[in-house]
């Protein structure tokens, strides 16, 4: 983890890492994503004392194991010890790791040991094989998932580590840190999503602790969601990505959102085109219509000026034959055919008769 955060000003020396559970800080979130959680990684308590245990108290007193100072396993461990009120001033809590540990528990230097480790580690298989040595079940492992969200309470089935041996020789209760995959904020998101597509492929297996699919999750994370990685979670890879190679996937994704902005313009643009062409088309036969009536408020006021008016609906008659005009008006267009020519029979019975010779 330290190394996505860098030290003080520092250059991070990385960019992607698996975090295990409980290890992040509030101030990480301001600038790493996860990309879901992705595995367990279980708590192995071993111990060499006479009786079970079942609860973390039953430590008290004895030469603990906690892990190097700064691993993920001594957080963990001080965590829990804490909760259980044991402590250095109640303990000895001793920095040893990985064999040193195992070696120690088995030599009798002392007398539990933590260990966060895959089920199939080699130092579990030969911890859980160890004479002497008991694996401790946490009766408590349902508390501790409720008090510590990064924490899962998971079961070691009887006999799934060795059916032949049955080992373990009963179901086992224990505790996992829920493991995720963080990257910084910075990371390209077509990076991000083909991470979480990768990490998916690979984890959504069964496995000892978990069934099919369990894997990966984007509820419960410590760290804020990837956009991209949440939506991959939730609807699977895009369309493209489906029958397309990633990067022509990704230009395509690319080309839709581009795209998008230009369709919202053009939509209503398509559909008041035909509106508007309409209007204008109206409008012109309107403008023929207005010249009629002012022609027929003449005809009213100067039925004298009859060459004039018969001049004015003949330009008239003129104009409205030469208008272009598309089939779907056609109705409109012969109405004001149809109206000129009533004008121009009303015109012609206007026409002064000549005086009869006597």
């Amino acid at each position: 983890m330290q190394r996505l955060r860098g030290a003080g000003n520092a250059t991070p020396e990385a960019s992607i890492a698996f975090v295990q559970g409980g290890t992040t800080e509030p101030e990480d979130s301001n600038n790493m994503l996860s990309l879901g959680r992705m595995f367990y990684e279980p708590l192995w308590v071993f111990h060499r004392l006479p009786a079970d245990i079942d609860r973390l108290t039953a430590l008290a007193g004895k030469r603990i194991g906690v892990g190097p100072a700064g691993s993920g396993t001594r957080h963990v461990a001080l965590q829990l010890l804490g909760a259980s009120e044991v402590s250095a001033s109640n303990a000895t809590l001793v920095e040893s790791a990985g064999k040193a540990a195992a070696q120690a528990l088995v030599a009798g230097e002392l007398d539990a040991a933590f260990f966060v480790a895959a089920p199939d580690a080699e130092l579990v298989q030969q911890m859980l094989r160890a004479p002497g040595i008991k694996l401790m079940n946490f009766s408590q492992a349902e508390a501790y998932a409720r008090r510590f969200p990064w924490l899962a309470r998971i079961v070691l089935h009887k006999g799934v580590i060795d059916f032949a041996h049955n080992i373990p020789a009963r179901d086992v209760e224990l505790v996992a840190a829920v493991a995720l995959l963080a990257v910084r904020d910075d990371v390209h998101t077509a990076l991000q999503f083909a991470l979480a597509q990768a990490a998916a492929e690979v984890h959504r297996a069964p496995g000892i602790f978990n069934g099919d699919n369990h894997f990966p999750q984007s509820q419960g994370t410590e760290l804020p969601m990837s956009p991209v990685a949440e939506r991959f979670h939730k609807s699977g890879p895009p369309f493209f990505q489906r029958y397309l190679p990633f990067w022509l996937a990704v230009w395509m994704d690319r080309l839709v959102v581009l795209l998008i902005p230009v369709v919202t313009i053009l939509v209503p643009v398509f559909k008041f085109a035909p509106m508007l062409y309409g209007w204008r088309v109206r409008k012109r036969l309107w403008h023929w219509y207005d010249e009629l009536k002012k022609l027929e408020i003449a005809m009213a006021n100067a039925p004298q000026d009859h060459e004039k008016h018969v001049a004015e609906i003949e330009r008239i008659e003129d104009a409205v034959s030469g208008i272009p005009i598309p089939l779907q008006y056609s109705e409109q267009y012969y109405n004001l055919r149809s109206h000129v020519e009533f004008v121009q029979r009303r015109l012609s019975a206007q026409m002064p008769t000549a005086p009869q010779e006597g």
